[in-house]
């Protein structure tokens, strides 16, 4: 531990993204709160829509987290720390869900006791489709991710002390994260179907909870792309983050862009091909009144474009040209989730200008506890096992 401070982070790089972060974050929710003010609705559907896109990247920094933990490599002992900072911002999204616990009746029909009285379906789903359930679900979800985040955080910190041994401690964390994984994907499947699929209770989807796992990946990675080709150029990672390592991100992102397509495209063909009033319908309404027009935008810039560029292997081993394109995949991931919510309250294609105050605000914030989470630890856990084995290399 005596040479543990060439790992520590870049305090003043870290600190000052935090606070560009925090003032873009403020300015976001004061406009916010004035479009709150004008248009009550309207705030509720743009704040939900930026808010699951930040639990999305969180949630891909725990499962990736967890992955690491499970499978070793060099790729997830470099970043292992973001990830970990990610995944401990889990709690502070659940705060931040507060705004929409007021805005229910706003979102979701459901939550209308008039309209439930006089629809013979939504009787039938309000055991499940209820206030209190919504509101108990969403707490258990948060509840088992934050638990698994926060401990494997903590003992990731106790291997760092080497107060105890720290194989055995990576065999815990290991040990940890098995279960952990089937837990987190059981969890945001359900939590898909209340905060999303629930928007519109006639409709379902049996592929819906794994398209939303899909998405959780392309997210994780490509933020974790962005950390990596931002902090790539500082100590400690400068010279340790090699082109081997930007290439494996490269190649992880590549996968879950296949999978995320292979779920959308499997759900369009079933219920496209099946034709059932009951579910076709949710896509017919983005397939009009120029929802078209964002539907194939998602399927050029969220499949594509990045599929084609990401079949390079030099584009792949280039830290900036593939952060580009996992700035690109990060706003379709935005693109997506507003593609999912928006059309079930507009016939007609509208971007308001809350969309972005909405996604600015929360990102803002959750930027400047995850930069400052990111500060307090050494950038690479110094006594991870094979830690110097793989840096000799």
């Amino acid at each position: 531990m005596s040479d543990a401070g060439r790992f520590d982070p870049p305090v003043g790089v870290l600190s000052a993204l935090a606070r560009r972060s925090l003032v873009a974050g403020a300015v976001g929710a004061t406009l916010s709160i004035v479009g709150l003010i004008v248009d009550r609705d309207q705030f509720f559907q743009s704040y939900l829509t930026g808010w699951i896109l930040w639990v999305s990247i969180a949630l891909g920094c725990l499962s990736i987290l967890m992955i690491d933990h499970l499978a070793g490599g060099r790729w997830g002992l470099m970043m292992r720390r973001p990830m970990e900072a990610g995944a401990s911002t889990l709690p502070f999204l659940a705060l931040m869900m507060t705004p929409l616990l007021f805005g229910m009746q706003s979102l979701y029909s459901w939550a209308r006791p008039e309209v439930v009285a006089a629809d013979a379906l939504l009787q039938h789903k309000e055991p499940y489709l209820n206030l209190g359930g919504f509101a108990l679900r969403t707490a258990i979800y948060f509840a088992v991710w934050s638990i698994f985040a926060l401990t494997l955080t903590r003992l990731s910190h106790r291997q760092d002390i080497g107060s105890d041994d720290s194989a055995e401690i990576a065999q815990r964390m290991r040990t940890l994260a098995a279960p952990g994984l089937g837990l987190l994907a059981l969890a945001a499947t359900f939590a898909s179907i209340d905060w999303m699929m629930s928007l519109d209770p006639h409709w379902f989807s049996s592929l819906y909870g794994v398209y939303f796992l899909g998405g959780i990946g392309v997210s994780g990675f490509a933020f974790l792309i962005l950390v990596a080709t931002l902090l790539g150029d500082h100590p400690p990672l400068r010279g340790v983050l090699t082109r081997t390592q930007i290439h494996d991100y490269g190649k992880f992102l590549l996968a879950f862009v296949m999978l995320w397509s292979y779920f959308a495209l499997s759900q369009l063909l079933i219920i496209w091909s099946a034709n059932l009033p009951e579910e076709i319908g949710w896509y017919l309404e983005r397939v009009r009144g120029g929802w078209e027009w964002m539907s194939i935008a998602i399927g050029l810039l969220h499949f594509a474009l990045p599929f084609v560029i990401l079949l390079s292997a030099d584009i792949k081993k280039n830290a900036r040209r593939l952060a580009l394109v996992a700035l690109l995949l990060l706003v379709m991931r935005w693109v997506d989730l507003y593609w999912q919510v928006a059309p079930t309250f507009e016939h007609h294609l509208t971007l308001h200008w809350l969309d972005l105050t909405t996604v600015v605000a929360v990102g803002g914030l959750w930027l400047w506890l995850f930069f400052r989470l990111l500060a307090r630890q050494p950038m690479l856990p110094p006594n991870a096992p094979r830690l110097e084995e793989i840096l000799d290399k």
